[in-house]
C-alpha cells in the first residue's frame, strides 16, 4: 500500500503500527524467574508437547490423511491457541545468535498459526525448556520434522519462492516457542534447523515444485483456487454457513487492496525487507488482520510515502476499502461467532451424552 518504489521506510513503519510491540520484553531485563514461572513455563511445555504429540504424531511426510488429521485435531483443541499471543510472531531462526528483535518475523493471528503453519510439523513429544535472559523469556523447544511432500495446495504458500526457506523447512528440527512469563502466553514461534539432534524422522529433501510465476494464490487443473488452507478449509467447520460468503467477500476486498497497492507490500517474499511483515495475500491470512487493517486505514496512519510520512488515501478510494474491508470482517466475525456456539453445543452434548451414560 505504497505509491512509491522507495517503500522500506513506510513497510518499515507500518509494521510497527501493526505489530503493537509484540516483541518488546515485558520481563524486567536481568530479573530471573520465580520457582513458580519455571513451574509454569514446564508444565505448559508438557502439555504442548503432550497435545502436538498426539494430534501431529510421526508419519510419511507426504500422508494427506495424517495431515488433515493434525489440523483437525488442532482445530477442535484450543488449549495450544490459548497459549499464544493474540499478536504471535512466526519465522525461521537463521542465525541462533541473532536477537529477536533484529529477526525477521511475521504476524499471525493464533488461528492461522495453528491451523495453517503448525500442522506442516510433526512431533513426538520431545521437549525442552531453557530461560534466556538476554530476551527475558522462556525457549520451549519441540523436536519436530516438516512435511515437505504434500501437494503444493497444503502449503499456506509456495515456500520455495525463496531457495533458502524452502531448504530450511524441510531441514528443520525443533520448533522454538518463546513463553513470556509475566503473561503465561507464547509471543514467538520459530523452526530451526540449528537443534541438537536431527529431525525425528527422515526428511528425504525434494526440489521446490516446478511452476513458481510470482503467484500466491492460482487455480489447480480443476479450475480450484489454491492454496487450498488459505480458503478456510480445515480453519472452519465444514458445515460453517459462512465459508462461501467469507472467501466471495475476500475477493472484493483483494481487488481494494491491489488498488491500494497493498499486494505491493504484504506478501511473502517481503520486497521492503521488514522485520515484521503483516500478510494480506489469501483469505485466511487477510481474516487474521483485517480488525487492525482496518483501524489504521480509518486513523490515515497507511499508506505512507517514500520518506514514512502518512499519505492518506483519497477519500474515494479510502471509502471503497474501508466498506468492502467492513463487509469481509462482518462475515468473518459471523463464522467465529458460529464456530463458538456450535463448539459450545458440541461440548454440551458430550457431557449429556456421558451424564445420560454414568446413570444407566
Amino acid at each position: 500500500m505504497f505509491a512509491s518504489s522507495k517503500r522500506g521506510l513506510a513497510a518499515h513503519a507500518m509494521a510497527s503500527l501493526l505489530f503493537l510491540g509484540a516483541v518488546s520484553a515485558v520481563h524486567a531485563a536481568g530479573v530471573p524467574p520465580s520457582a513458580e514461572q519455571w513451574r509454569e513455563a514446564r508444565s505448559a511445555a508438557a502439555e504442548i508437547a503432550n497435545d502436538l504429540a498426539t494430534h501431529c504424531p510421526i508419519a510419511p511426510t507426504g500422508d494427506q490423511a495424517a495431515f488433515d488429521a493434525c489440523r483437525k485435531g488442532m482445530f477442535h483443541d484450543a488449549s495450544l491457541r490459548e497459549k499464544l499471543n493474540p499478536i504471535v510472531l512466526w519465522g525461521r531462526q537463521r542465525d541462533p545468535k541473532l536477537t529477536l528483535q533484529a529477526s525477521s518475523l511475521t504476524q499471525f493471528a493464533p488461528d492461522v498459526l495453528t491451523g495453517m503453519y503448525m500442522p506442516l510439523f510433526m512431533f513426538n513429544g520431545q521437549h525442552t525448556v531453557q530461560y534466556v535472559e538476554s530476551e527475558g523469556l522462556f525457549q520451549i523447544r519441540l523436536a519436530t520434522a516438516f512435511r515437505n511432500r504434500l501437494t503444493p495446495g497444503q502449503f499456506p504458500y509456495p515456500f520455495w519462492h525463496d531457495a533458502e526457506k524452502w531448504t530450511m523447512y524441510q531441514g528443520a528440527n525443533e520448533i522454538i516457542l518463546w513463553w513470556e512469563p509475566m503473561r503465561g502466553r507464547v509471543k514467538v514461534a520459530q523452526f530451526t534447523v540449528h537443534g541438537a539432534n536431527p529431525p525425528i524422522t527422515q526428511v528425504q529433501p525434494v526440489p521446490p515444485p516446478a511452476g513458481f510465476e510470482g503467484k500466491w494464490m492460482w487455480s489447480d487443473a480443476q479450475g480450484r483456487s489454491q492454496p487450498k488452507v488459505t480458503l478456510f478449509d480445515g480453519l472452519y467447520s465444514a458445515d460453517n454457513p459462512y465459508l462461501a460468503q467469507m472467501e466471495s467477500s475476500y475477493k472484493v476486498l483483494a481487488l481494494r487492496l491491489r488498488q491500494g497497492q497493498c499486494d505491493n507490500c504484504h506478501v511473502p517474499n517481503n520486497p521492503d525487507k521488514s522485520k515484521r511483515l503483516v500478510l494480506l495475500q489469501t483469505p485466511a491470512h487477510a481474516a487474521g488482520e483485517i480488525q487492525r487493517l482496518l483501524k489504521a486505514v480509518r486513523d490515515d496512519r497507511m499508506p505512507r510515502d517514500e520518506t514514512g510520512i502518512e499519505a492518506p488515501l483519497d477519500a474515494k478510494t479510502k471509502q471503497a476499502l474501508l466498506e468492502d474491508g467492513e463487509a469481509f470482517a462482518k462475515v468473518v466475525d459471523a463464522a467465529r461467532h458460529w464456530e463458538a456456539q456450535s463448539t459450545a453445543q458440541r461440548l454440551a452434548d458430550t457431557t449429556t451424552r456421558s451424564a445420560d451414560a454414568a446413570r444407566q
